[in-house]
């Protein structure tokens, strides 16, 4: 069964980074686009950046230039990179695989919380 486990969450100053990944199983990772999405307490769950197999990427506009979305298909790994967080960038932030049969397959999230 495909599992997704991210990690690298916690609490960070503004204006400091995080490294978040994603470890993906049971899946030929390399087939799949991946995307990371975000939710913070009490608003929608937003698309933060997404990768294709190819590894072409797209960002949401709130964290272009500061974000980057990255896999290592070795490792089945998909890495988001953040720099100069700010604390509108506090939220869960969730794994997704999407497979070409149009699957969703999410992770439990890591918390990300940005102190002003």
């Amino acid at each position: 069964q495909v599992k997704l486990v991210e990690s690298g969450g916690g609490l960070v100053q503004a204006g400091g980074s995080l490294r978040l990944s994603c470890a993906a199983s049971g899946i030929i990772f390399s087939l799949n686009a991946m995307t990371w999405y975000r939710q913070a307490p009490g608003k929608q769950r937003e698309l933060v950046a997404g990768i294709t197999t190819g590894g072409s990427t797209n960002y949401a506009d709130s964290v272009k230039g500061r974000f980057t979305i990255s896999r290592d298909n070795a490792k089945n790994t998909v890495y988001l990179q953040m720099n100069s967080l700010k604390p509108e960038d506090t939220a869960r932030y969730y794994c997704n695989l999407k497979t070409i049969a149009g699957e969703l397959f999410w992770g439990q999230g890591t918390q990300v919380t940005v102190s002003s």
